[in-house]
This record gives C-alpha cells, sequence and structure tokens, in this order.
C-alpha cells in the first residue's frame, strides 16, 4: 500500500470491466462500450481509434497496431500484426544510390501503408460483439466536436511540431502555432473517413477517394506508392513467443515487432540475483543498462518482417543470454554496443481491456516518430507513419528495405502469464525504451513484490545512444555512483515512457494501473 502522505495513485479497482490507457476520454468510452455489452475488444478498439484524436501526435488511422487478446473462457493469447508493408516501388539500393545511409525519417520514403484500419475492422469482425457503426461512432463524434487538449499531449504537440508541413500545417498546426492545453482539437476529415470505414469496412479507406486522397500526398512528396500498394494490404494472425521469469511467463508479439529483446533481457537478468539489489540503487540500474546494450545489439542484428529472419529462437534461447551476461562486468560500464542504423522514437499509445467474462485485449497503436512523417492528406487530414525508417539500408541486412516488406517495428504489446492463466495484460510506451520497460515492470512485480501500480510508478532509467538517462526520481548519489561505473549520466527533459495494466485477481477483482507519466487513467465499472 502506498504512503497517503505523499503524492500518488491508488490502484483503481473494480469486478465488471476495465480499461487502462494514456487519456481519460478513451478510457472512458471504452468502459461505455463494455457497459452498452461490447466486448473488450470493442471496447480496445473504439478507445484507439479515439485516442488518435486525443493525441494525433502519437498514433492516428495513418497508422500501424499490434495486438494480444484472449477469448472468454479461453486461456490461449493470440496475436494480431496490423503493420503495413512497404510500397512494390521501394528499394533500398536506390536509397543507397542516393547517398543515403539511413531511410529519412520525413519524407515519403519513410511512409509504408498504414495497417490500423484493417486490423481494427478484421479485429471487429472476428472477435468484437457490436460492429464497427457502433465502436466507431465516439471517436467520430469527438472528431467533429473536438477534443480539450491535455497537459502532456499540448506539450508533446509543440516538441513534435516541427516536422508537419503542407497539408499537415492547415489539419494539426492551425493559426500556426501548437494548440495549448485546454484548445478545443477537431479533425471533421477523420470523422468523415471513420463514418465510411463504419458503414462499407476496410475496402473504404484502402481504395477510392480515401486512399487516393493519400496517395496524392505521397506522390507530391516524391513517393512510389501506387493505389495497388494500398488495395493489397493485409494484416495477419500471428503466434504469440514466450520467456518465464521467477515463475511467471511473460507473451509479446513476434516480429516484426522487438517483443523477443524483453524476453532477452530478462534472460540475462535471470543470471543475476537481482532481488537481492536494492530495487532503486544503482547496481541494479547498471545491470539493467549493460543487459540493455546486449540485448538492443542482438536485437538489431536479428529482428525483421516474419519472413525474413530466421533467428527468433535464438534470442529466445537462455544459452544465448548466458553468453551476453558472461560479458557484464558490474563494476564497470561497457561501451555502448553498435549504432542501429534504424530509427528509434518514443510516440505510440497503449490500452487494455478487460471485460466481464474476463477477455483480454492488450493492443499498441502508433504513426512512429511524433506527427509520423509530417505529411497529411489534403482533404481528410489523415497523418502518415513513418514507420518505414525502420528498415535498414545495410545490403544483405534481414531487415533491408524492399518493395512489400514491413519493417522492424519497436511497438510491443504485453501479456503476463501465471500457471498457464493470462494475469496482467500491460504495455509500456516509449520507442526504443519499450523492450527494457517491459523487463524493469515485471521485474518490479517478480523481484520486489511491487503492485502494478507501484511498479509502474517507480523511477526509470535507460541506456541509449551513449547516455545513461536517469529520471529525477533518483537520488544525486545513485547518479554518482552510475558515473563511477564510467556512465555518461544525464537527466532526461521528458519522463521516460508512460505504461498501463490491468491485473487480473482469481477471485473476480480487476486491479487498473495507469502512469502518471501520461494524461491517462484507469477506468472500471
Amino acid at each position: 500500500m502506498r504512503d497517503f502522505h505523499l503524492p500518488g495513485r491508488s490502484p483503481v479497482l473494480a469486478t465488471s470491466g476495465m480499461c487502462a490507457t494514456s487519456h481519460p476520454l478513451a478510457a472512458k468510452v471504452a468502459v461505455d462500450i463494455l457497459e452498452r455489452g461490447g466486448n473488450a475488444m470493442d471496447a480496445a478498439i473504439a478507445g484507439a481509434v479515439l485516442l488518435g484524436i486525443c493525441e494525433p501526435q502519437m498514433t492516428g488511422i495513418g497508422g500501424d497496431l499490434f495486438a494480444l487478446f484472449t477469448r472468454p473462457g479461453d486461456d490461449t493469447v493470440r496475436a494480431y500484426n496490423g503493420s503495413g508493408r512497404a510500397p512494390g516501388g521501394a528499394s533500398a539500393a536506390d536509397l543507397r544510390a542516393r547517398g543515403l545511409g539511413a531511410v529519412p525519417l520525413y519524407t515519403a520514403d519513410a511512409v509504408t501503408v498504414p495497417g490500423a484500419i484493417h486490423a481494427f475492422c478484421a479485429l471487429s469482425d472476428a472477435h468484437g460483439k457490436l460492429g464497427l457503426d457502433a465502436i466507431l461512432a465516439p471517436a467520430i463524434r469527438y472528431a467533429e466536436e473536438g477534443v480539450p487538449v491535455a497537459p502532456r499531449v499540448a506539450w508533446d504537440w509543440a516538441e513534435s511540431c516541427g516536422v508537419l508541413k503542407d497539408h499537415a500545417l492547415t489539419h494539426y498546426l492551425p493559426g500556426g502555432r501548437a494548440p495549448k492545453a485546454g484548445t478545443l482539437f477537431r479533425a471533421p476529415g477523420q470523422a468523415e473517413v471513420l463514418r465510411r470505414v463504419a458503414a462499407k469496412g476496410a475496402a473504404a479507406f484502402y481504395e477510392g477517394e480515401i486512399a487516393d486522397d493519400m496517395l496524392a500526398a505521397l506522390t507530391a512528396a516524391g513517393g512510389v506508392h501506387v493505389a495497388a500498394d494500398f488495395a493489397a494490404h493485409r494484416g495477419d494472425d500471428a503466434q504469440p513467443i514466450s520467456g518465464s521469469y521467477k515463475g511467471r511467463d511473460l507473451v509479446e508479439h513476434p516480429p516484426n515487432g522487438q517483443g523477443a529483446t524483453a524476453i532477452l533481457m530478462l534472460n540475462i537478468l535471470a543470471q543475476f540475483d537481482v532481488a537481492a539489489m536494492d530495487p532503486l540503487g544503482a547496481e541494479r540500474i547498471h545491470l539493467e543498462a549493460e543487459a540493455t546494450k546486449l540485448a538492443y545489439d542482438t536485437r538489431s542484428r536479428i529482428i525483421a518482417d516474419p519472413d525474413h529472419t530466421s533467428r527468433t529462437e535464438f534470442m529466445l534461447s537462455m544459452d544465448t543470454a548466458k553468453r551476453l551476461a558472461a560479458m557484464i562486468d558490474m563494476d564497470r560500464a561497457m561501451p555502448s554496443a553498435a549504432p542501429l542504423t534504424e530509427a528509434m522514437h518514443r510516440d505510440t499509445v497503449y490500452i487494455t481491456v478487460v471485460d466481464k467474462d474476463r477477455m483480454a485485449v492488450s493492443l499498441i497503436y502508433s504513426i512512429f516518430h511524433g506527427f509520423g512523417s509530417g505529411i497529411a492528406s489534403e482533404k481528410f487530414g489523415i497523418l502518415l507513419q513513418n514507420r518505414g525508417a525502420g528498415f535498414s539500408l545495410a545490403e544483405g541486412h534481414p531487415n533491408e528495405l524492399a518493395g512489400g516488406k514491413r519493417p522492424f517495428h519497436t511497438i510491443i504489446p504485453g501479456m503476463i502469464c501465471e500457471g498457464g492463466r493470462p494475469v496482467m495484460p500491460f504495455g509500456v510506451m516509449g520507442g526504443a525504451y519499450q523492450p527494457a520497460g517491459h523487463a524493469r515492470f515485471l521485474s518490479n512485480i517478480a523481484d520486489f513484490g511491487m503492485d502494478p501500480q507501484s511498479a509502474i510508478d517507480a523511477p526509470r532509467a535507460f541506456a541509449d545512444k551513449g547516455e545513461m538517462r536517469v529520471e529525477r526520481g533518483y537520488s544525486d548519489a545513485v547518479r554518482a555512483d552510475l558515473a563511477a561505473r564510467g556512465h555518461n549520466v544525464v537527466i532526461p527533459e521528458e519522463a521516460i515512457g508512460g505504461a498501463q495494466a490491468i491485473r487480473i485477481h482469481q477471485e473476480g477483482l480487476l486491479e487498473g494501473a495507469s502512469d502518471p507519466r501520461k494524461d491517462g487513467c484507469a477506468l472500471g465499472y
């Protein structure tokens, strides 16, 4: 139990249904859908689509999603890959010939076909109850009437809006400046898109006027996209991967997501007595930093489109973890692992919902960088992701850019199981931080007995791009200790990541937790 003398959040407790996400309006809409008789998939989709209006710098219908979920009365965790592919005309050789060493972030070269709309439609059809018309209605209404910009969203908007260009300026920077907290943001063009999708399904998005609007913007920006790239898009069911840590199973989405990295990190941590360490001490931070460097370097060599990589089992192997763990010096930081050619960033939204039948959904949804590519369509204002920046341009790399291929993705939904029973859908936003965030969240629970809210509230540190980023929640003594071990310690301006979780107790209780680093909350009924 938390100290009620200090600032903090209590867990949210309910019995019939729960949502935890990064914006309160999305959490409320999800719970409303549950109370109307919808299931967890209906509620998760309704909330996620609304997040694209509430947090447009983070996500939207021009992006991708991954999902893990269960069905009522069935403990099997299932996965869905809602990520899009590079246009058929894309070629790493062409970009190398232009003298490029990486896919340029804010160009049409980085835009892959948006996968989210097809995923929402497919998941609703296969696993929902209410139908698209009902579950898209709240987002349509808010897109037309407007949502007040939340404080954290306003901060992110101002930080990221410099990438907006052409039509995106009209739709996302009215008046020429980022909106302040409390300003109403409207997206009537997106309301019309959602209205057509609700009536006619995914084809309304991937063919006809809406697709033509996106293609026109991409063509004007120098893209090689054609109508067939959009019309051919389909998402896929996928087979989850998992690993064990201290009697709990961590279930992750398979490649082209980076979930295997979290499992590898935990396998490395399992070679040390983490539970004997100070949970807020420098020794633990140092160990996690070294495990991060090693696991992320492995990831950068292996993870790619599932049709183009065959070494996922290598990442999941305990033998691999033991060999990497032997490289860790607990007294001295190793140099940063080889720099990635894939661009990493933080901008993502996550939503989790559990319903009265204990169907659980863990869904993550993103346009990659803040405001994605910065390219938006003229009529409907669809902001297009720059997920193609996750490709490598290295010749022969499994993640090398090629037409029709899916890029490496940072986004990973999570699910924790105990004794074969799913007990906690959760997610940690934050781009490259996500595997480290998953590992720390589970370690906080398994090694130190924290409840989900405490595990989320605890301060974070992250070894990234040659820096040891340490939140202000740590003491100066901890920072000095880390510096003495050779880390380049900095206090980041922005809080690290953002997490959401729902614990499913056997006695019928649901326990929601939501990160104070974001604007959102957990709500139940």
